[in-house]
């Protein structure tokens, strides 16, 4: 009986190891598969390596790859579109704390004066870049406080690369402009390491037009709508180009009212508007009465820019990017 028990004993201590073996290797082959997982995912996203996808959730006034526009073509410069893609799956490879430069209508204060300004076209003060004092946020070389190097507009969306609670500055790294700086903590919202900005506009103001975007995996883009827009003019004293940049939505408004040119009168109103930077908006077809019925579509859309630098829509559109679009987790990007 006990050489029974002894050899059953030996089996069972031999089996026992066998089983553990066995999980070791499995431990091990899991943990190199998630290991390589983590590799690939920490590799940089080409342009080339975006994939997207039509598939159209908002599909009225829909246009075409490329269309005629008077005696020119124009196009949805998608080469362009997925390198801006791209950028954005490579700054969200790595855990960041994101934040959102605001100063919209000086709310945070006045920004100081940057070292070399001038007067621009609208006689308000500009940094060396064109980006004026006026709703800016000053940024500064780090470590040097003395004075801005720029400023920076409202509605950038920053990487936080130091928080120190005990001072008033943070250090931001920029994504529309390149390089680290020194910011005040008061123009700075902190939108945390948990944002994850996977719906983006793109607005283009070269070709009058704008389409959205929704990720569904590494490197995979839908295509939601493909529309006309109308983006501001150049046009002192009350009319400004739509910013170049990547912007953070910051609010919307189901109706907003505007003012006639250079009073307090409330002229009329523009329906759904997603605000992005400064005063520009992405919103629906104004209309010069306040009390007036929403208007669908204007012959001006996707002709040339001639907002004061909102970016117009039909306003069924301006309510899809409305309803769309996730404050302070949703993107509008415009390029040229």
């Amino acid at each position: 009986m006990s050489i029974f028990l002894m050899f059953s004993c030996q089996n069972k201590t031999a089996e026992e190891k066998s089983i553990s073996d066995a999980e070791k290797r499995t431990a091990d082959s899991l943990a190199q598969i998630k290991a390589a997982e983590e590799e690939v995912r920490k590799q940089p996203v080409k342009a080339a390596d975006i994939n997207l996808t039509k598939d159209l959730e908002y599909d009225k006034h829909t246009l075409e790859d490329s269309y005629a526009y008077e005696d020119t073509t124009r196009v949805f410069q998608w080469d362009k579109i997925k390198e801006r893609l791209a950028a954005v799956e490579n700054f969200q490879r790595m855990p960041h704390q994101y934040g959102v430069l605001q100063n919209h209508r000086n709310k945070n204060r006045e920004a100081p004066l940057v070292k070399n300004w001038k007067r621009n076209a609208y006689k308000r003060v500009a940094d060396s870049l064109g980006t004026e004092r006026w709703q800016g946020v000053p940024l500064y070389a780090t470590g040097q406080h003395d004075a801005p190097e720029l400023y920076g507009r409202d509605g950038y969306l920053v990487i936080i690369t130091k928080n120190d609670t005990t001072a008033d500055m943070m250090e931001v790294e920029g994504i529309s402009l390149p390089g680290k700086f020194d910011v005040p903590d008061r123009y700075v919202k902190v939108l945390g390491d948990t944002a994850v900005f996977d719906r983006v506009a793109i607005v283009d103001v070269t070709n009058q037009n704008i389409a959205t975007f929704q990720k569904t995996d590494k490197g995979a883009w839908k295509v939601l709508s493909m529309n006309p827009a109308t983006s501001g003019m150049h046009k002192p004293p009350f009319s400004t180009e739509t910013p170049l940049g990547v912007y953070v939505v910051q609010e919307k408004k189901k109706k907003m009212m505007f003012l006639k040119d250079g009073t307090s009168t409330i002229q009329g109103f523009a329906p759904y508007a997603t605000r992005f930077s400064n005063g520009g908006y992405i919103h629906g077809v104004p209309v010069n009465n306040p009390k007036g019925k929403i208007v669908e579509y204007s012959w001006s859309l996707g002709t040339v820019p001639r907002s004061h630098m909102c970016v117009r829509n039909a306003s069924s559109h301006a309510e899809f990017v409305y309803n769309w679009t996730k404050t302070l987790s949703s993107l509008i990007i415009v390029i040229e």
